[in-house]
């Protein structure tokens, strides 16, 4: 979008009652959000589901100057306005119901993000701690992108975890982007910056409010494959997060704890009630391969899972044909197995990059994957 454009899907943004499905009905009749200003009462009145009163909003809106100075910010700032036409809206996200029509974001985004959302209690137990750091950190090495809330306990530890797994992270705010909640996570929203985006549905100056935290839940959920929940109350913010996970569609993991523990009264209930019961990153992974290989043919990259390929055989003489990054990584492998950790501090590649190439290999058949996430040459 130009700044032209941006100024006018700002100011539909702020007009209270459209929503996005009376947008998307203003923009299918108007093309653009400028004619959707430059439209008549009775034109607008005309449009399915745009009654008398939002048309009112649109013909007496006038502060062009306030979106003038919000633009200015968001330039300064290096935040980048989404709406659902753009290439790195999550895909995911725009097929729920009720989608943001606008998002804010900082930090990088990328298309058709294979996303796994990690949530949980404000108040972890150290157990709750240690197992979300573990599972988010070798989901990361996995090349999975991590979503969360940036919430204290839980959802800070997930993040957390995929930042020590050196791969990407997304945190979903429930304010504008200009003010971090809890204020002692600034430190860790500067991170994921680094490694990832924080985005939200709400403009600058919109504080956190409690209504915020439930509505910004469906986009957890919705930009995610899946949402694993690691401790939850019986009254849980996070058991909200896996009903809006069950009614997008969306698989819905838990973790057990301890039977008398108050932080496991949630996740019991969701694996009584069906959730997936995670004891190992593999739980995760066997249970989403089969959309992640829908996610992968469509962006013609190797799949994260690729059990049941069709293997290429190597050659009969000594080395496989191999060139590029395979051979270097191959050769790596050729004295002894190695952990992931091990070959991304050799080769100082980025874990995604490393994650495709061990893929390719082990679909042509010339490595082979072993438990706790070492590979090991194809005898």
């Amino acid at each position: 979008m130009d700044q032209e454009q941006k100024k006018y899907w700002l100011a539909l943004n702020t007009i209270s009652g459209l929503g996005i499905n009376g947008l998307k009905a203003l923009i299918d009749v108007f093309g653009t959000p400028r004619r959707i200003f430059d439209a008549s009462f009775s034109e607008l009145c005309a449009v399915p589901g745009i009654g008398k009163t939002i048309a009112r909003r649109i013909l007496r809106f006038d502060d062009w100057g306030g979106q003038d100075k919000a633009l200015a910010y968001y330039e300064k700032e290096k935040i980048f306005l989404l709406n659902w036409q753009d290439g790195l809206y999550p895909p995911m996200l725009s097929q729920i119901y009720d989608p943001p029509a606008l998002l804010y974001a900082r930090g990088t985004l990328q298309e058709h993000e294979t996303c796994i959302a990690v949530v949980g209690s404000r108040v972890a137990s150290t157990y709750g701690v240690f197992v979300t750091e573990r599972l988010c950190r070798e989901l990361a090495m996995q090349g999975i992108t991590v979503v969360s809330g940036m919430a204290r306990g839980i959802d800070s530890a997930a993040h957390r975890g995929a930042l020590a797994g050196k791969g990407r992270t997304i945190a979903v705010l429930g304010s504008g982007l200009d003010t971090i909640y809890p204020p002692e996570n600034l430190s860790l929203s500067h991170r994921i910056l680094d490694h990832g985006a924080l985005i939200t549905e709400y403009p600058v100056n919109t504080p956190p409010q409690p209504r915020h935290f439930p509505a910004r839940n469906r986009i957890i959920s919705g930009i995610s494959l899946g949402v694993v929940v690691v401790e939850a109350g019986e009254k849980s913010g996070s058991l909200i997060t896996a009903k809006f996970a069950l009614e997008q569609n969306r698989e819905v993991f838990a973790i057990p704890g301890a039977i008398d523990a108050p932080g496991s009264k949630g996740t019991h209930k969701l694996l009584k009630e069906g959730a997936k019961l995670v004891e190992t990153v593999d739980d995760i992974l066997d249970e989403i391969s089969s959309h992640l290989d829908q996610i992968n043919d469509a962006r013609s990259i190797p799949s994260i899972r690729a059990d049941g390929a069709q293997k290429e055989r190597p050659t009969a003489c000594g080395d496989p044909e191999l060139q590029g990054d395979e051979k270097a990584l191959w050769q790596q492998l050729r004295n002894a197995p190695k952990e992931v950790d091990e070959l991304i501090a050799l080769t100082g590649w980025p874990c995604q990059r490393l994650q495709s190439v061990l893929t390719m290999l082990e679909m042509k058949g010339h490595i082979q994957k072993m438990p706790g996430s070492k590979y090991k040459m194809k005898e």
